[in-house]
C-alpha cells in the first residue's frame, strides 16, 4: 500500500499543481498576450501600459512574500486554490472594463492572487518528495511557466482570429476559476492527510539521520545562511531580469542587430532556461543522493557556482564578441560554426548570438531554481515557506534594480557600461559564494542525530 499510495497521490497532486500553475501563469500574462488587439479598441499610451503592468508586478512581489509566510500557518492546498480562483475571477472582471483606472485596479488584484501560487507548491513538494527528488520535481513544476509562456502567445493569436480580446480573457478566467475547485479536491498538504507516513525531512549521512528540528522565528531569522542565499538570489535574479528586459534593446541599439534577431535571442534564452532549470534540479538531486544533506555545505552548491560562472562567461562573450559591423576577419568560433550555418540556413554570427542566448538562459534559470530549492530544504520544517518567501522577496528587489537603476546607467553612459556592471556584479557574487561554500547551511537550531 505504501509505495502504491505514494505513487498515486504524488502523480495526482503533481499534475494538479502543474496544470494549476500553468493557468496561474497564463492568466498573469493575458494582458500582454492580447495587448495589440486591446489597443485597437482602447487607446493606451506607454505610460498607461506601464502603470497597468507595474501595478501587477508590485502586488505580486508583496503577495508572494505574504503567501510564503502564510503557507507555514494555513493549508497550502486552500492557499493555492483561493489564489487560482481570485486570478480567474479578476480576469473576467478585467474583460468587462474599459478604463486605465479599472485595468490597473483589477491587474493589481490579479498580482495579489498570483502571489498565492508558488509558495504553496514548494511546501507541498517538500512534504511529498524526498530530498534526493525535491530539486528535480521543483524544476519540472517550474516548466509549467515555460509551457504557458511559450504556448500562450501562439494560442492567443489563434483564438484572436475567431474571438475578441474580451471573450478570450473571460474564457481564460472561467477555466482558471473552475480548475481551482479541482485543485481543492485533489491536492493534499501532507501524506498524513491520507493515512500515509510522512516523508522524513531528513538526509542520511555517515550512517545517521539528521532530523530537521523545528526552530523559533528568531533562530531562523538569525541564520547567516538565509541572508547569504538572499544576497546571491538578489544578484542572480537581477542580472537575469536585466538581460531579459534589456538584452533585446542592447542587441538592436548598440550591436546593430535586427528586430528579428533580438526576438530570436530572447526565444533562445527561454529555451536554454527551460533546459537549465531541469538540469539544475536533476543533477543537484544526484549530488544530494550521493552526499546527503549535512549541517555544513550543501551538495547543490557546486552546480550553483558552476552555473553562475556560466552566467559571467556568457555575459562577457555577449558584450565582447558581438559587434555592430562585420569584423575584417572572422574569429575562430565563428569559422567553426560554418558547417552548421550551411545546414540550418542561418549565418555564423546569428548562430553565435543564439548560442550565447541559450547559454545565458541555461546558466541563469538553473541558479534561480537552485536558490529556491536550497532555501526551502535548508530551513526548519516550520519555516520552509517563510524561507522561500524571504529569498524570493530579495529576488524581486534585484528585479527592481534591473529596471530604472539599470536603464539609468545605460542612459547616462551606454548599454555597454550597464551590462559591464552586471557582469562584474555576478563575478564578485560568485567568488563570494565560493568562499562561503562550506559555511553552516542548516538554518535555525542544530538538528539532532538519530543513530
Amino acid at each position: 500500500m505504501g509505495a502504491t499510495g505514494y505513487g498515486y497521490y504524488r502523480t495526482v497532486i503533481f499534475f494538479s499543481m502543474f496544470i494549476g500553475y500553468s493557468l496561474y501563469y497564463f492568466n498573469r500574462k493575458t494582458f500582454s498576450f492580447v495587448m495589440p488587439s486591446l489597443m485597437e479598441e482602447i487607446k493606451l499610451d506607454k505610460d498607461d501600459l506601464g502603470l497597468i503592468t507595474s501595478s501587477q508586478t508590485m502586488a505580486y512581489a508583496i503577495s508572494k512574500f505574504i503567501s510564503g509566510v502564510l503557507s507555514d500557518q494555513i493549508s497550502a492546498c486552500w492557499l493555492f486554490s483561493i489564489g487560482l480562483f481570485v486570478v480567474g475571477v479578476i480576469n473576467v472582471f478585467f474583460s468587462w472594463s474599459s478604463t486605465v483606472t479599472l485595468f490597473s485596479v483589477f491587474w493589481f488584484i490579479n498580482g495579489l492572487g498570483q502571489g498565492f501560487g508558488w509558495p504553496p507548491c514548494g511546501k507541498v513538494l517538500r512534504k511529498w518528495f524526498e530530498p534526493s527528488q525535491f530539486g528535480t520535481w521543483w524544476a519540472v513544476l517550474s516548466c509549467s511557466m515555460n509551457l504557458a509562456g511559450g504556448l500562450g502567445p501562439l494560442l492567443t493569436m489563434l483564438l484572436l482570429q475567431y474571438y475578441d480580446w474580451r471573450t478570450i480573457l473571460s474564457m481564460s478566467g472561467i477555466i482558471c476559476a473552475s480548475f481551482s475547485f479541482i485543485c481543492l479536491m485533489l491536492i493534499k498538504n501532507d501524506p498524513k492527510d491520507v493515512g500515509l507516513p510522512s516523508v522524513e525531512a531528513a538526509s542520511k549521512k555517515g550512517g545517521a539521520f539528521l532530523t530537521n528540528s523545528e526552530s523559533t522565528l528568531s533562530e531562523f531569522l538569525l541564520s547567516p545562511y538565509l541572508w547569504v542565499l538572499s544576497l546571491g538570489y538578489l544578484v542572480v535574479f537581477g542580472v537575469k531580469t536585466a538581460c531579459t528586459d534589456w538584452g533585446q534593446l542592447y542587441l538592436i541599439q548598440d550591436k546593430g542587430q535586427s528586430v528579428l534577431m533580438g526576438s530570436s535571442y530572447m526565444s533562445a534564452l527561454e529555451v536554454g532556461g527551460l533546459v537549465g532549470g531541469l538540469a539544475a534540479g536533476f543533477l543537484s538531486d544526484r549530488a544530494v543522493a550521493r552526499q546527503g544533506l549535512g549541517t555544513h555545505g550543501n551538495p547543490r552548491h557546486g552546480l550553483l557556482l558552476f552555473m553562475m560562472a556560466g552566467m559571467f562567461a556568457s555575459l562577457y562573450l555577449f558584450r565582447i564578441t558581438i559587434t555592430a559591423g562585420a569584423p575584417k576577419e572572422d574569429p575562430i568560433w565563428v569559422v567553426a560554426l560554418h558547417p552548421l550555418s550551411v545546414l540550418i540556413g542561418l549565418s555564423e554570427k546569428e548562430i553565435w548570438i543564439l548560442s550565447l542566448g541559450a547559454m545565458f538562459g541555461f546558466s541563469s534559470y538553473g541558479p534561480i531554481a537552485l536558490f529556491g530549492v536550497i532555501a526551502n530544504e535548508s530551513a526548519p520544517s516550520n519555516y520552509c515557506g517563510s524561507s522561500h518567501a524571504i529569498v524570493a522577496l530579495m529576488a524581486n528587489v534585484g528585479a527592481f534594480f534591473a529596471g530604472l537603476p539599470f536603464s539609468t546607467i545605460a542612459k547616462h553612459y551606454s548599454w555597454e557600461m550597464a551590462f559591464w556592471v552586471a557582469e562584474v556584479t555576478i563575478a564578485v557574487t560568485t567568488v563570494f559564494l565560493f568562499l562561503l561554500r562550506n559555511m553552516r547551511t542548516k538554518m535555525g537550531r542544530f538538528p539532532k542525530k538519530i543513530d
